[in-house]
């Protein structure tokens, strides 16, 4: 995955580079959607088992529901 252009799949390179460039101004990473994703309702069990991957690849990993 490209994460410079794969940003959604109707930004063109200008939409990219105009997040890019708002990216620098804010000094924060931006990630941009289609529609707002709505998080995803885990067992215990699953939490468990999401939080146990994310120490071993050292990442934070955010689960949503699929559309």
């Amino acid at each position: 995955m490209n994460i410079e252009h794969d940003y959604a799949s109707y930004v063109n390179e200008e939409g990219v580079a105009e997040i890019q460039a708002l990216e620098e101004e804010l000094g924060t990473c931006i990630l941009a959607y289609s529609t707002p994703p709505k998080p995803a309702t885990l067992s215990p069990e699953l939490i468990a088992k999401l939080e146990a991957l994310e120490k071993k690849l050292c990442v934070r990993l955010v689960a949503y529901k699929k559309v």
